[in-house]
């Protein structure tokens, strides 16, 4: 999993982003792929199931917003955090 620092300095659009729509979308992504491994080890652990299910919402409507907003900035993220198509 990569650095918190590494992954908004990766995805920003501006030399001061923090906080876009693309870097939301990239931390939340690689948080839920942290927790697809602990689910493998520990399948019976509902209540982070929750949190996780709840993360996957957020993620989701992000995404939607920045499909209506910018196709192609849409795409282009899709590809590059291999989720989806």
């Amino acid at each position: 999993m990569l650095e918190k620092k590494e992954i908004v300095e990766k995805f920003k659009v501006h030399a001061t982003d923090t906080g876009s729509s693309n870097v939301q979308v990239a931390l939340l992504t690689a948080r839920i792929e942290h927790l697809l491994g602990h689910f493998k080890e520990a399948p019976k652990d509902f209540a982070s199931k929750v949190g996780f299910l709840k993360m996957i919402g957020r993620r989701r409507r992000l995404l939607n917003y920045i499909k209506k907003s910018n196709k192609d900035r849409y795409f282009s993220l899709i590809k590059e955090l291999n989720i989806r198509k």
